[in-house]
C-alpha cells in the first residue's frame, strides 16, 4: 500500500529477503494506529516491543526495533517482492509445559528448501499436553517421503530447539483456505485432533479439507 514500508523479520530481527515470518513495518505511515486510551503502556507492549532491543534489517538499512511496527500476524515474500499476509500468530502451544508460537514452527519449515507452504496446529497428546502436527505443501521439484519428512522435523530441531519438533507431517498438494487465501487452521486441528469439521462453507475447495481427512486418519492408522 502507498505510504507502507513493509517487511519480513525473525524473531531476531533478520530481515527474510524470501519466505516467512513476522510482518513488520519499518517507517510511519498515514492514519497509523497512535495509541489506545487509557493503556499507553499496553500500546507500547503489544506493538513496538517485539524486537526492543535488537537492531533490526541489514544492508545499511538498520533500525532500532523499538522503532520497528509489529501488527501481530504471519507473512511470506516471494521472489517478486510480493507480500501474502499468512494470518495471525495468536495461536501458542503448550508442548510438556514449554509454549511455543505456531508462527515460529512454521517459518522454520519454510526455511527449508523444499517447502512451499506450511501450517502448524497443536494436537491433543496424552503426556505432553499439546503436541506440533504440521500440513507442508511441497515446491515443485519434490516429492513427499518418509526421509524429507525426517529432514524437515530436524530441521525445526536445528532452527528452534527440539522441544518443537513436529510430531506428526503430512504432505499435501493444498491447504484448506477461504475465498481469500487465508488458511483455515480452525479445520486443520479438526483433522489433527480426529474432531468432526466444522463449518466449511467458506472454503474456496472443500473437497481440499476432506482429502486432507481421509489422509490423516489413514496415517493415523
Amino acid at each position: 500500500f502507498p505510504g507502507i514500508q513493509a517487511d519480513i523479520l525473525t524473531l531476531r530481527g533478520e530481515r527474510v529477503e524470501v519466505g516467512g515470518g513476522f510482518l513488520a513495518v519499518r517507517r510511519p505511515w498515514p492514519s497509523m494506529l497512535r495509541g489506545i486510551w487509557g493503556a499507553e503502556e499496553r500500546f507500547r507492549e503489544t506493538y513496538w516491543t517485539k524486537w526492543s532491543g535488537m537492531t533490526v534489517g541489514a544492508d545499511g538499512d538498520e533500525q532500532p526495533g523499538e522503532s520497528v511496527y509489529f501488527p501481530g500476524d504471519g507473512a511470506k515474500r516471494n521472489e517478486d517482492g510480493l507480500f501474502w499476509v499468512i494470518g495471525r500468530i495468536d495461536d501458542v502451544l503448550n508442548v510438556a509445559g514449554h509454549r511455543i508460537g505456531t508462527m515460529e514452527v512454521e517459518s522454520a519449515l519454510v526455511d527449508h528448501h523444499a517447502v512451499a507452504e506450511a501450517a502448524v496446529v497443536g494436537k491433543a497428546h496424552e503426556l505432553k499436553g499439546q503436541a506440533v502436527a504440521a500440513f507442508v505443501t511441497l515446491k515443485e521439484g519434490f516429492s513427499p517421503s518418509d526421509d524429507l519428512k525426517r529432514e524437515l522435523m530436524q530441521h525445526v530441531v536445528q532452527k528452534i530447539g527440539a522441544i518443537a519438533r513436529p510430531d506428526a507431517i503430512l504432505f499435501s498438494a493444498d491447504l484448506p483456505k477461504t475465498r481469500s487465501g487465508k488458511i483455515m487452521r480452525r479445520l486443520l486441528k479438526d483433522i489433527a485432533d480426529g474432531r468432526t469439521l466444522g463449518d466449511t462453507t467458506t472454503l474456496a475447495d472443500p473437497k481440499v479439507v476432506e482429502k486432507l481427512k481421509s489422509e490423516y486418519e489413514g496415517k493415523e492408522g
